[in-house]
């Protein structure tokens, strides 16, 4: 897996990284690593150039000379590995909230499937499978799926799990080109621009593109800086993307067919 490059990015993590899980992922191989540090005020960066010492050859350091939320210093992360001429790139949270474990797994399907560009985690509770959640961040965190289902016209479980790859392809360079709209929820909105072409957004596209793999284990780790308020703030950030991407593209693609015609 040495042609995936996962990017991480980190915000005052210095307490919680747990340095021995990515040292031994860096220096097994299976992937390359870039960490990105959000403008920490912490020691973060020192912890992550430590894990970057350790195995040289694996991991990058990105330091941001300032917080620019998570939405941005992925996006900056993204683009590097793209760059970097990395055939499948992802994200994943630092906290390993999902293991290293289940990156195999996430690689498996886009070799198997040409035709897939993303494959996003997905913590669905099943018999066998270690999903562990905060009941009340699981009972909102299902609300919002139905509303990202409704907005995006997509029959998504699970946009917000902290594990996703693509394919590395121009469609997903130029969906990174610009900073995100929402900081709250860029996964929806990357979604929704990987969904839009010339004429307008298509949900049948990302359909077929686009799979949600179920995880065998996921933890809520503790030290989320995610608050309950902020899933109030992500219903805002969502309204901002269904106008800016479903409902807007809609309207030109309809008033291109009208010209058409």
């Amino acid at each position: 897996m040495r042609r995936t490059t996962l990017v991480v990015p980190c915000y005052n993590e210095a307490q919680r990284l747990n340095v021995a899980a990515f040292t031994r992922f860096a220096q097994d191989g299976a992937a390359h690593l870039i960490l990105v540090n959000d403008g920490s005020r912490d020691e973060t960066l020192g912890v992550l150039e430590g894990i970057r010492n350790a195995a040289p050859t694996c991991v990058r350091v990105v330091d941001l000379p300032r917080n620019g939320g998570k939405a941005e210093a992925v996006r900056q992360g993204m683009l590097e590995a793209l760059n970097d001429g990395a055939e499948f790139v992802g994200f994943w949270d630092a906290d390993l909230a999902t293991p290293f474990d289940a990156l195999s797994g996430f690689v498996e399907q886009l070799e198997a499937r040409p035709h897939l560009e993303v494959v996003m985690g997905s913590r669905v509770r099943l018999l066998g499978r270690t999903i562990e959640r905060d009941a009340k961040r699981h009972y909102a965190g299902r609300a919002f799926a139905t509303a990202v289902s409704l907005a995006l016209r997509l029959p998504v479980y699970d946009t917000q799990c902290g594990a996703k790859l693509f394919r590395a392809t121009e469609r997903l360079r130029q969906a990174l080109a610009r900073p995100f709209v929402s900081r709250w929820v860029f996964d929806v909105e990357l979604l929704a621009r990987l969904g839009s072409t010339s004429t307008g957004y298509s949900p049948e596209l990302l359909v077929n593109t686009v799979c949600e793999n179920p995880l065998m284990e996921w933890r809520d780790v503790a030290g989320s800086k995610l608050r309950m308020i902020d899933f109030a703030k992500s219903g805002l950030d969502l309204v901002r993307i269904h106008k800016a991407y479903v409902r807007r593209r809609g309207i030109q693609a309809t008033r291109t067919r009208e010209r058409s015609a």
